[in-house]
């Protein structure tokens, strides 16, 4: 009997993490011939907290690891872990033999569960020594888009390490820092800026002025349309709720613009359902207020469907920069959890006023 300890962060690595403790019992029993079962605890713990190398958090892993009694502990972090500009995957511990701890950013933005699994599966082959099948991490796509490469750290702390190259790594981190965000859930939590997006959208389509507009607009003057209002939007959610990295935040330069990066393209893909969302509703609105025969008559010819998504794509713009001003309203807490840095900070934070609270207690 082995057991097995995933210790992850809060937000996103506690979501992966439990989803693989249900899958992993079975799948271990298949993959390592040496041991005849497994069971594995899912534990909550901002472990990555206030850490920024691979062995601080083995260390904090390993307490872990003592105090619950297991064989093996592993933690998941959306830290992004990185050694001489290389983004870092998993380090398997040296001066603690049976720990070990995976960056889920450094997996890319898709499929980040099956990926967590099969380099899961890589650091317990590590760790115990066991013989396995091979866990499908280095595909063809993999080697391709970015390739991981297992080497031997140059570390007394950790004895194996598993990084992507420089270039590609970066993007596959970049892309899976995005994806730890959750940018979809920004716009369920922008009430404020919903509502002044589709209050100032129906307005503007009870407007024959506006439908004038759109008809005489073309196609590339819309898309001139569309990029300012999300870049005003993103700009705007940015500026009035401080997501920008400063300095004295973040010493380390190269993860500060990594962090920044995140933030900017967190906040226009989550401004960008908005649009997606509001551009939906507008079209249906558009299609049940306005008579066919009163936008002909106004238009001066007869009106198709492509006036219609004409006029949909004008007022929808105009909607999403008038909800850049409603989103100054917004809790700062909801927007800010698409910030890096902030979210780290609050870790970090609720991490002190528990070990205050043991060492009060």
């Amino acid at each position: 009997m082995a057991s097995l300890g995933l210790v992850s962060d809060p937000d996103f690595p506690s979501h992966i993490a439990g989803s693989l403790g249900g899958d992993l019992p079975g799948l271990l029993d298949e993959q390592f011939d040496e041991e005849s079962e497994w069971s594995v605890d899912v534990v909550r713990d901002p472990v990555a907290a206030g850490r920024s190398s691979g062995k601080e958090i083995l260390d904090a892993t390993e307490r872990q690891r003592k105090l619950h009694g297991w064989d093996y502990a592993v933690a998941v972090t959306d830290l992004p872990l990185r050694k001489s500009g290389h983004p870092v995957l998993a380090d398997i511990g040296s001066e603690h033999e049976r720990v070990g701890v995976i960056s889920l950013p450094s997996l890319g933005g898709l499929q980040p569960q099956r990926r967590a699994r099969q380099l899961l599966i890589s650091v317990l082959g590590e760790l115990n020594g066991s013989e396995r099948t091979d866990s499908g991490l280095q595909s063809g796509t993999t080697e391709l888009l970015g390739p991981i490469r297992r080497e031997g750290a140059d570390s007394e702390a950790i004895a194996v390490r598993y990084r992507s190259t420089r270039r590609r790594g970066k993007l596959r981190l970049l892309s899976g820092m995005v994806r730890s965000n959750t940018p979809w859930r920004l716009v369920l939590g922008m009430s404020g800026a919903l509502a002044a997006a589709l209050g100032t959208s129906i307005f503007m389509l009870t407007s024959s002025t506006i439908w004038q507009m759109a008809d005489m607009l073309g196609p590339w003057r819309r898309g001139v349309v569309l990029v300012v209002s999300v870049t005003v939007m993103t700009g705007w959610l940015i500026i009035t709720h401080s997501l920008w990295e400063k300095p004295r935040y973040t010493a380390d330069r190269e993860q500060r613009m990594l962090y920044n990066s995140s933030t900017i393209l967190t906040i226009m893909i989550g401004v960008g359902c908005l649009y997606v969302v509001l551009f939906a509703f507008n079209l249906a609105a558009s299609l049940f207020l306005i008579d066919p025969e009163l936008l002909s008559s106004t238009l001066g010819g007869t009106a198709g469907i492509s006036n219609y998504l004409g006029l949909t794509w004008l007022v929808t713009s105009m909607g999403v920069t008038a909800g850049a001003l409603g989103s100054g309203l917004e809790d700062d807490a909801t927007v800010r959890r698409a910030a890096y840095g902030y979210r780290e900070a609050q870790r970090r934070a609720n991490q002190q006023q528990a070990e205050q609270r043991d060492q009060d207690g």
